[in-house]
């Protein structure tokens, strides 16, 4: 079968409902296709027209599952880091990534598609920057600059979501002739350094012309946000390198399959420099979005009193309120609108379920309040409800996921006014809206009881895409891998999320009290040897900071942490059912390892364990996952490598198939 790649993270970042300067309704653009060069790009309208209609389109990020919310019955932004250790999403759970001979190489052109974003890209800098240096653009100056910083940016977001993807790639800055020749030698894959080096090259060009977030109370891109995506791709290209380094997913490693091509004879690479010069630019964006950060504020509040809908926790309300124009925190923002028909049904889906939840990996992550892990203190009131899981723990946990006597409606128009949660939809009949895990998201939810009435996606919360505090985490990442310690700075940033969260700012009490053998989360590895507590803690961080923000996933690729599955399987787990929780349910829940089973049986532990309650030999999941050193690359289409070739021999083409795929169709991993 090929890949479904809606279940390993492709999603869009913004959906067509962004505001613009123009006075045109977005829904009534015309299409590009139907515009023609002659009568456009002379002016700021026609160049934010343009862009307007490809916003949806390819403004995407690698791995971030069901990233913002869309317009369809799900949870939307609330279940992105699925397949991941600390979120599940799919009742039955994703065999394609996680059992075996389901991943096929496909034989069509899984490369080439997605260098349509590029081409967008391509034609619109070309006219835009001609006309620009020419004079030739009419309106205001300020905007027609934005707008080509928003092709830079755009392009360099296509070729990121690509090396994410692919790693070694072609550079195509121009839109090529559709002639067999040039294809071929443009096909050449770029080592994965240089395409990266190449993105960050584009990124400055953005920025330089971006105007900041305030022009457009960040419902356009902007210079922060491009200043913070820039960091991210360092970030995550030194930290690739540096832990897939000998794997052959690395260039100059003996076994990396671009060696063998011509057109790279002669390179060197020098990769612990190139990894040291990531780090620093990672270091130097982070550094200018963080300085200027202004974080929304805590202020401690873990739910509203009755009658209160809003205005109860800023930090609570930055997801779950109609604008963030006024939330500078937010560097980027989805807007939802009934009068242009854009609406979701998150707030919806986190308050019934959503075949989705957090694993009881994610729930022990979280530090207590006095800044200990739970093993090293005798706060820790156990997990026998979720209650007491929550009980003084770090807020971000506190706020973000329902337990017992969490308050499900404020808002007297509601049926449930005043009423507790009481407990996690575990056994709901209706599949698609189960809290598979006991751990439900609250994350995205309001207590505007007009949005969640019943499931007719009638949600019109705004939706983040790029937050400063994700600024301070890479700074923080970047510094202690570049350096081995934590500059002033570092130290100064994790203080500041801490104390957010309300868990105590004495960071170094925690890395003294960590001990990495009983940490649970994947972030402990690299590869298959644990990290030293220091850089752990500072995983933590950002887990705990940004999840259910899509980056999970990448943060897992990029660290080499799903290794150790490659020869022991995991078994994901939620919630302690069986000691007490399962009392709230019904007495005959079926539990009986048949394929119609709603929840694990006691016998195999008294917690669930969502993907091994059906126990028959048709479910693949049922001892667990494993990972195949492939799936960090996704496998080149055989269409892509035999368009490559002058004769249309594979064996003679200038593009090569990822390490460990074969080059035939529908082949598995290889290793």
């Amino acid at each position: 079968m090929k890949i479904n790649t809606k279940h390993i993270g492709l999603c869009l970042l913004l959906g067509a409902a962004m505001s613009t300067t123009s006075c045109n309704d977005l829904l009534d653009l015309d299409p590009v296709s139907q515009i023609t060069p002659e009568s456009f790009y002379t002016s700021a309208d026609q160049l934010a027209t343009y862009l307007n209609n490809y916003y949806s389109s390819y403004l995407v990020a690698p791995y971030s599952g069901e990233m913002y919310h869309t317009q369809s019955y799900s949870d939307g932004m609330a279940r992105s880091d699925g397949n991941t250790d600390i979120m599940l999403a799919g009742l039955n759970g994703n065999t394609t990534l996680f059992a075996d001979d389901h991943w096929e190489v496909s034989s069509g052109k899984a490369l080439q598609g997605y260098y349509g974003g590029v081409r967008v890209y391509n034609y619109f800098l070309d006219k835009a920057v001609t006309g620009y240096e020419n004079g030739t653009i009419t309106g205001d100056a300020e905007l027609i600059k934005n707008y080509i910083g928003e092709g830079y940016f755009f392009r360099a977001l296509c070729y990121f979501r690509m090396l994410a993807y692919y790693g070694d790639l072609p550079i195509v800055t121009k839109v090529l002739e559709d002639n067999d020749e040039v294809i071929v030698e443009n096909s050449k894959r770029t080592p994965r350094n240089e395409v990266a080096r190449f993105i960050l090259e584009d990124l400055d060009k953005a920025i330089s012309y971006l105007a900041s977030r305030g022009k457009f109370n960040g419902q356009r891109v902007n210079r922060e946000a491009a200043l913070l995506f820039k960091s991210r791709v360092a970030l995550f290209e030194a930290t690739f390198e540096k832990y897939h380094k000998g794997s052959g997913r690395v260039p100059g490693d003996n076994n990396w399959p671009g060696a063998n091509m011509p057109y790279n004879s002669g390179k060197n690479f020098s990769i612990d420099s190139e990894v040291d010069f990531f780090l620093t630019e990672a270091m130097n964006a982070a550094k200018q979005v963080a300085d200027n950060a202004q974080l929304t504020t805590n202020n401690h509040v873990i739910e509203p009193q009755p009658g209160v809908i809003t205005g109860w926790n800023d930090y609570f309300e930055m997801y779950s309120q109609p604008s963030l124009a006024n939330v500078p925190e937010v560097l980027l923002w989805k807007q939802y609108s009934f009068s242009l028909s854009i609406s979701h049904d998150a707030a919806y889906r986190v308050k019934t379920g959503c075949a989705d939840g957090y694993t009881r990996t994610f729930a022990e992550s979280f530090l207590m309040k006095n800044g200990l892990p739970i093993y090293a203190s005798n706060d820790y009131q156990g997990d026998v409800s979720i209650d007491n899981v929550k009980a003084g723990r770090d807020e971000r946990l506190q706020l973000f996921v329902w337990s017992e006597s969490t308050l499900l409606d404020s808002d007297p128009s509601a049926p449930q006014y005043s009423q507790p949660f009481k407990k996690p939809g575990i056994d709901n009949s209706n599949q698609e809206i189960r809290c598979i895990t006991g751990y439900q998201p609250r994350k995205y939810y309001t207590y505007d009881y007009t949005q969640t009435p019943n499931d007719e996606l009638r949600c019109t919360n705004a939706c983040p895409v790029f937050r400063t505090a994700e600024a301070l985490l890479n700074y923080m990442e970047a510094c202690y891998e570049k350096n081995g310690t934590l500059d002033a700075d570092a130290r100064k940033y994790w203080m500041q999320l801490r104390e957010r969260a309300g868990v105590s700012t004495d960071i170094d009490a925690t890395i003294a009290a960590t001990d990495l053998s009983k940490e649970k989360d994947f972030g402990v590895y690299s590869g298959t040897s644990m990290v030293d507590v220091t850089l752990y803690n500072i995983r933590r961080e950002r887990m705990n900071e940004l999840f259910s923000e899509g980056q999970r996933f990448a943060d897992l690729i990029r660290w080499r942490s799903f290794d150790r599955m490659i020869t022991a399987k995991w078994i994901p787990e939620g919630v302690n059912f069986w000691d007490n929780l399962y009392l709230l349910y019904d007495a005959d829940i079926k539990a009986d390892g048949t394929s119609d089973a709603v929840v694990s049986g006691k016998e195999q532990g008294k917690y669930l364990r969502p993907y091994s309650r059906n126990l028959e030999s048709s479910n693949e999941l049922r001892d667990g996952y494993n990972w195949h050193e492939a799936y960090y690359l996704y496998p080149i289409g055989i269409s892509d490598i035999r368009t490559a070739s002058a004769d249309r021999d594979i064996n003679n083409s200038n593009i090569y198939q990822n390490i460990n795929w074969p080059t035939t169709a529908g082949g598995h991993a290889e290793k």
